[in-house]
């Protein structure tokens, strides 16, 4: 039978609140659903309760007890009347792995022509957004873009293949090659991809490690042999015993640069492959941001040397930024004062003028030049003024034009290298994906992540075979990018033709600027990395632990070597992970009034308590690592099954001495005010809204914590369990089906539960005691 309420009147007022409530029969019958309705009652509103027949089949009593089951109930008004609600979970259907996979290979096995399209543009997205390009709108923006962005990237790619460990020509093939790629895989309309300061460091120490086990020369050759060969004859000197070819120094450098740039490509198509994408996941933002600070300072190392004009060993592993520094103060009296005196002059052109473009930034509709300004200016001074011949001052040598034929990498070297490829794989998909998807969403569109990953890997993969190391995108030349107005990817191909028409015709011109304007270059772009001193109050104030990570990782990224210093970040941030959840926040807590809101009574005023009911709230998954954590507050907030037992084995210890001095005549009144009461506290409901999951020590723990209470005669109800923690629960035994009322969906309902339980002990207790006094 059901039940069906009819309005006489209309609301004056707030509407009734209104709960549904599934009924069905267990076995093989038809479930039968009846929805009753718990009402409200509010002043100048009437009802009246009907029966009338329902499809669902005739309940038993016992099922009846558990629901509204006469209109007395309804009329009294009493907001807390346990309603139970039940769902009817949905089946689970059985996977059969052996279909699954057949069916998979079928559907990515079968071709069609329609099927062959899609992955062809999905593979090059350039072939869907290029025919639909909108010259009138896009054009202008991308070419000036393209061109500041180009010309910006000639000097940027000249000082940072110093950096790499490679000869200035090597970085211009880089950036060409890159933004070429990136124009034809990836689905970001806006980052500039090419060369990126933390990567050429972590290649330019991969490389002075395999070219100092290799027996080569500390120092770099003003004249690389390789470039001869373009000038029609090769002077080689040493050969190369791990691939048997005459190479002198720099061709054994680039080629140590492209075979690790190789495998860090071919490890982030294997991600993107294996959808292992998530691996950036682990890189928080905190991590990141310290790691790119730390290993600035190991840049700026790396480039104080070019600044003093000495010449100086690279140091490279553990320690190599303390290395390097006492290296710079005992050839600290042989500096160059050439050198230095070009240095603080480009830098105090360089820093003001930067400051300027960024603080008009807004004003401007494209930022100055500096840079090539400087490096015309510093090349003319240098030429003009033979400052190598005269003072000799150190200089970029020559650059030749054209292109080398390709070459595969040193296949015997991957060995050496493939562990440090896999930091360098991590870090450069990180950057891409993190500022593809910042730029994305400011702009309001959609970027694959996955793709990106495909992209940014054929960006090291194919370069690898033309003299190219690492590329990732950059943020300072994607926030110039997009200042200028950059439309789409077209910029790219833009700035591509800058660097193909330097490459071609301009290239030889620079065999006179100075290294250590490179040097100052590479260390002004620092600036936007060091700043994050800066923000360091905000991010103390928003997250101290965050701020902890980001010391920890700049600290030892700084002092102990880049490789290490990532891996110590991402231990120690997933340590905090841990640590958080080990120590989670805990509450007691308590209900908004005249609503079924409960908030934590530490944090708002003005809650109310029920009278023998707490409600307790952990806010972390339970698992083996916070069990012990999660009993202590539990036992500390309510109170201590352990305690109370102590406490009752006392009374009766003190009332069987009562006993004894009571048969002996000799009574003492006082004792009897040592005997335990019992405790008022009757049920505790566990909050478990903030429990993500379980693990088996978590349910063992929950078990032990039911059974402790139980042996008090405290009830433990569990409120707001996922269908995660429920699952887990029912697996682990945690109750019987008989006991399956001990879960609720809402602390509301657990805690009218609890009160309606209460009450009819006392109407029992009632009952049995007029039954005795009759």
């Amino acid at each position: 039978m059901a039940a069906s309420i009819r309005k006489r009147k209309k609301w004056k007022g707030k509407k009734p609140q209104m709960i549904a409530v599934q009924r069905h029969r267990d076995g093989n019958e038809t479930r039968g659903w009846t929805v009753w309705l718990k009402q409200r009652i509010w002043e100048g509103d009437h009802y009246e309760i009907r029966n009338q027949k329902d499809s669902s089949p005739e309940m038993s009593d016992k099922e009846e007890d558990h629901y509204v089951s006469s209109s007395s109930d309804l009329a009294k008004g009493d907001d807390r009347h346990y309603c139970r609600i039940l769902l009817e979970p949905q089946e689970k259907k059985k996977i059969d792995f052996k279909e699954c996979m057949v069916k998979k290979v079928k559907k990515n096995c079968c071709c069609s022509p329609a099927k062959a399209k899609n992955w062809i543009l999905g593979f090059m997205p350039v072939l869907q957004w290029l025919p639909k390009y909108d010259l009138k709108k896009n054009l202008l923006g991308d070419i000036m873009s393209g061109l500041i962005v180009g010309i910006l990237l000639v000097p940027q790619s000249i000082a940072y293949s110093l950096l790499a460990g490679q000869e200035p020509v090597y970085g211009l093939y880089t950036s060409f090659f890159a933004g070429i790629i990136y124009f034809l895989f990836g689905t970001s309309r806006h980052i500039s991809v090419g060369i990126f300061g933390v990567l050429c460091l972590m290649i330019g120490e991969v490389v002075e490690r395999e070219v100092h086990k290799a027996g080569y020369g500390m120092e770099h050759t003003a004249k690389p042999g390789l470039f001869n060969h373009i000038n029609e004859s090769v002077i080689a000197s040493a050969v190369n015993q791990t691939s048997g070819q005459i190479c002198d120094r720099s061709c054994y450098a680039i080629t140590v640069g492209s075979t690790v740039t190789f495998i860090a490509g071919v490890y982030q198509i294997a991600m993107g492959l294996f959808q292992v994408g998530f691996v950036s996941v682990y890189l928080s933002d905190a991590l990141l941001s310290g790691f790119v600070t730390g290993t600035s300072f190991t840049i700026l190392t790396s480039q104080a040397k070019y600044l003093l004009g000495l010449n100086i060993p690279r140091s490279s592993g553990v320690g190599s930024f303390i290395t390097t520094w006492i290296y710079i103060f005992k050839n600290i009296h042989k500096t160059n004062l050439c050198d230095l005196i070009t240095s603080l002059l480009c830098l105090l052109v360089l820093v003001p003028t930067k400051e300027l473009n960024e603080h008009f930034k807004s004003k401007l509709k494209a930022p100055i030049p500096t840079e090539l300004v400087v490096v015309v200016a510093a090349t003319l001074a240098s030429h003009f003024g033979k400052l190598n011949e005269n003072y000799g001052s150190s200089v970029a040598g020559h650059i030749p034009t054209g292109f080398l034929p390709p070459k595969a990498p040193d296949w015997n070297l991957i060995p050496n290298v493939a562990v440090d490829a896999i930091a360098i794989s991590i870090i450069g998909f990180a950057i891409t994906v993190s500022l593809s998807e910042m730029f994305a969403k400011k702009h309001g569109y959609i970027v694959k992540a996955n793709q990106e990953m495909y992209a940014i890997g054929f960006c090291n993969i194919i370069p690898a075979f033309f003299h190219c190391f690492t590329t990732s995108a950059a943020l300072a030349k994607t926030l110039v990018k997009e200042s200028t107005g950059c439309q789409t990817q077209v910029s790219s191909v833009i700035t591509a033709l800058v660097l193909l028409l330097v490459l071609l015709v301009i290239a030889p011109l620079f065999y006179s600027l100075q290294k250590c304007v490179l040097g100052v270059i590479t260390i002004v772009n620092l600036r936007g990395a060091l700043r994050k001193f800066g923000d360091l109050p905000k991010m103390w104030r928003l997250s101290k632990i965050d701020t902890v990570i980001w010391f920890v990782t700049m600290l030892s990224s700084a002092l102990i070597s880049t490789e290490i210093g990532l891996l110590i970040g991402v231990c120690f941030s997933m340590f905090c992970v841990i640590l958080r959840t080990q120590k989670p926040d805990i509450s007691i807590l308590g209900n908004v009034e005249e609503s079924e809101i409960y908030e934590s009574m530490s944090a708002y005023r003005n809650l109310q308590t029920e009278a023998g009911i707490k409600i307790f709230r952990f806010v972390a998954p339970l698992y083996y690592i916070n069990k012990e954590s999660f009993k202590s507050a539990l036992y500390k907030k309510t109170v201590s099954p352990l305690l109370v037992k102590a406490a009752r084995k006392k009374a009766a210890k003190q009332k069987l001495k009562e006993k004894m001095v009571t048969f002996s005549g000799c009574q003492d009144e006082v004792s009897m005010n040592l005997s335990y009461e019992p405790s008022e506290l009757h049920t505790i409901v566990i909050d478990c809204s903030a429990l993500q999951f379980l693990d088996t020590a978590g349910i063992q723990t929950l078990k032990e914590v039911r059974k402790d209470y139980a042996d008090i005669g405290i009830q433990v109800l569990l409120a707001q369990c996922n269908p995660s923690v429920r699952s887990s629960l029912y697996r682990g035994d945690y109750c019987t089906k008989e006991e399956e009322t001990l879960f609720f969906y809402s602390i509301h309902q657990a805690l009218c539960f609890a009160l309606d339980s209460q009450k009819q002990k006392a109407l029992g207790a009632s009952n049995g005691l007029s039954t005795s006094i009759d």
